[in-house]
């Protein structure tokens, strides 16, 4: 079963948003304030020094979500939730109008053509392949980003799932989701003094809601959460926090008519941490949508 919704983009651009979560506040005195992001936006990033601080706390981490076996299960685990599968590599081609709004849903993360994520992978693989059977498209994508329209796609599905085909192209999806995504959530997760469990839980929530700085994106999600319970870096409780974030994401999409199924965070994400599994450790075992998978 694919998600009821799609990608909810921030306005602002990713590296803006990104450099506005990861400010500090002017006053943060001490080491373990300045590993933090801060809760608010505001219009001044991280001083250079500062960014290579985070970079020299996180490389003293354990690698937690980002170790090649616990990235590969965060994206099966990610896939039962998208498509009712495992294998998340068979995800590469698919495409589809999901009805909800967004346009046409496709590829291992649902980059959409109403969401500009998807316009952002055709254009950046097309620089590089310029040949490629997408490009002829990116007028047509350019002119629907934002909508639901598929005015000029006729064929397009055909065409995403013949250049999923090519080695490159899923490559460059690997790519757009690991710098849209999952590369800017395990990087903040970390900060927040988060393990592997937190880490796969803010890029779950960066997947299915987007990397917005509205009230329902996922910078939005994080600012709620952090009103209501300290982070483990600002001296909390690992699971009192996500059970909070947890708590906010699930209203929120119990509020939204395309996100009404909450499973992936019921008997997924709810289950793994009441059981104390904040290393994410295998075997596993959970269920969406009342299926139940296993990964060993």
């Amino acid at each position: 079963m694919r998600r009821a919704g799609c990608l909810l983009l921030a306005a602002v651009p990713l590296l803006a948003t990104a450099a506005v979560y990861l400010a500090t506040s002017e006053n943060a005195g001490t080491a373990q304030a300045q590993a933090t992001a801060s809760q608010q936006p505001g219009p001044d990033a991280k001083s250079l020094a500062e960014q290579a601080a985070d970079d020299e706390l996180i490389a003293d981490l354990p690698p937690g979500l980002t170790a090649p076996d616990k990235k590969e299960l965060a994206q099966k685990i990610v896939a039962s939730a998208e498509n009712s599968t495992l294998n998340w590599r068979t995800t590469y081609a698919y495409v589809e109008d999901i009805g909800d709004g967004q346009g046409y849903t496709a590829g291992i993360v649902g980059f959409c053509t109403g969401t500009h994520d998807l316009l952002t992978l055709v254009q950046d693989y097309t620089k590089s392949h310029p040949d490629n059977g997408l490009a002829r498209y990116l007028p047509a994508l350019r002119k629907v980003d934002g909508t639901d329209s598929h005015e000029g796609l006729d064929g397009f599905p055909a065409a995403w799932r013949q250049e999923a085909s090519v080695a490159a192209f899923r490559t460059a999806q690997d790519s757009e989701r690991d710098s849209v995504y999952f590369d800017p959530a395990v990087r903040l997760a970390k900060l927040d003094g988060l393990g592997t469990l937190g880490q796969f839980i803010y890029y779950d929530a960066m997947v299915l809601h987007g990397p917005g700085t509205g009230a329902d994106g996922f910078y939005g999600l994080r600012d709620r959460a952090m009103a209501e319970a300290d982070t483990p870096s600002q001296g909390g409780s690992e699971k009192s926090y996500l059970d909070i974030f947890l708590d906010i994401r699930r209203k929120t999409m119990k509020g939204d008519d395309v996100h009404l199924d909450t499973t992936r965070i019921d008997t997924a994400q709810r289950t793994f941490l009441y059981d104390g599994n904040l290393d994410l450790r295998t075997p596993l075992e959970w269920k969406v949508y009342g299926e139940t998978f296993r990964v060993s």
